[in-house]
């Protein structure tokens, strides 16, 4: 059920004043689609996680408690790095009834709500 068009200003005010009060908390309670996985990130970890195996291997193959520890930890720092995430940040803090939809803070359903409006506008 979509919402009213007072209960979505009221609902873009409360978001406006959590940013004004608490922007880092703002940020991490944020839509997870401006959170997106790096293509980077993920290749190099998986590199990373090969290149650790590979490492523990040769540590355990010349027994070496070192070498298959430091593999370990190769494969360990690459599996953080791979599922790091990549933040989006938010653009504009307009005050329209577009402005949440237009800019890049806005959720999914916002950018829903943006693309029917346009397919809307264009068949009329």
């Amino acid at each position: 059920m979509p919402l009213s068009e007072h209960e979505q200003r009221m609902l873009e005010q409360l978001e406006k004043q959590l940013h004004d009060e608490d922007p880092k908390f703002a940020d991490s309670m944020g839509a997870d689609a401006l959170r997106t996985f790096s293509t980077k990130h993920i290749v190099l970890g998986v590199l990373g996680v090969i290149v650790g195996v590979l490492v523990l291997l040769v540590g355990v193959s010349i027994q070496n408690v070192l070498v298959g520890v430091l593999g370990f930890l190769a494969m360990g720092a690459s599996v953080y790095y791979g599922t790091l995430r990549r933040a989006g940040r938010r653009t504009g803090s307009g005050s329209g009834p577009g402005a949440a939809a237009s800019s890049k803070g806005g959720g999914l359903l916002s950018r829903l709500e943006a693309r029917w409006d346009e397919r809307r506008r264009d068949d009329t």
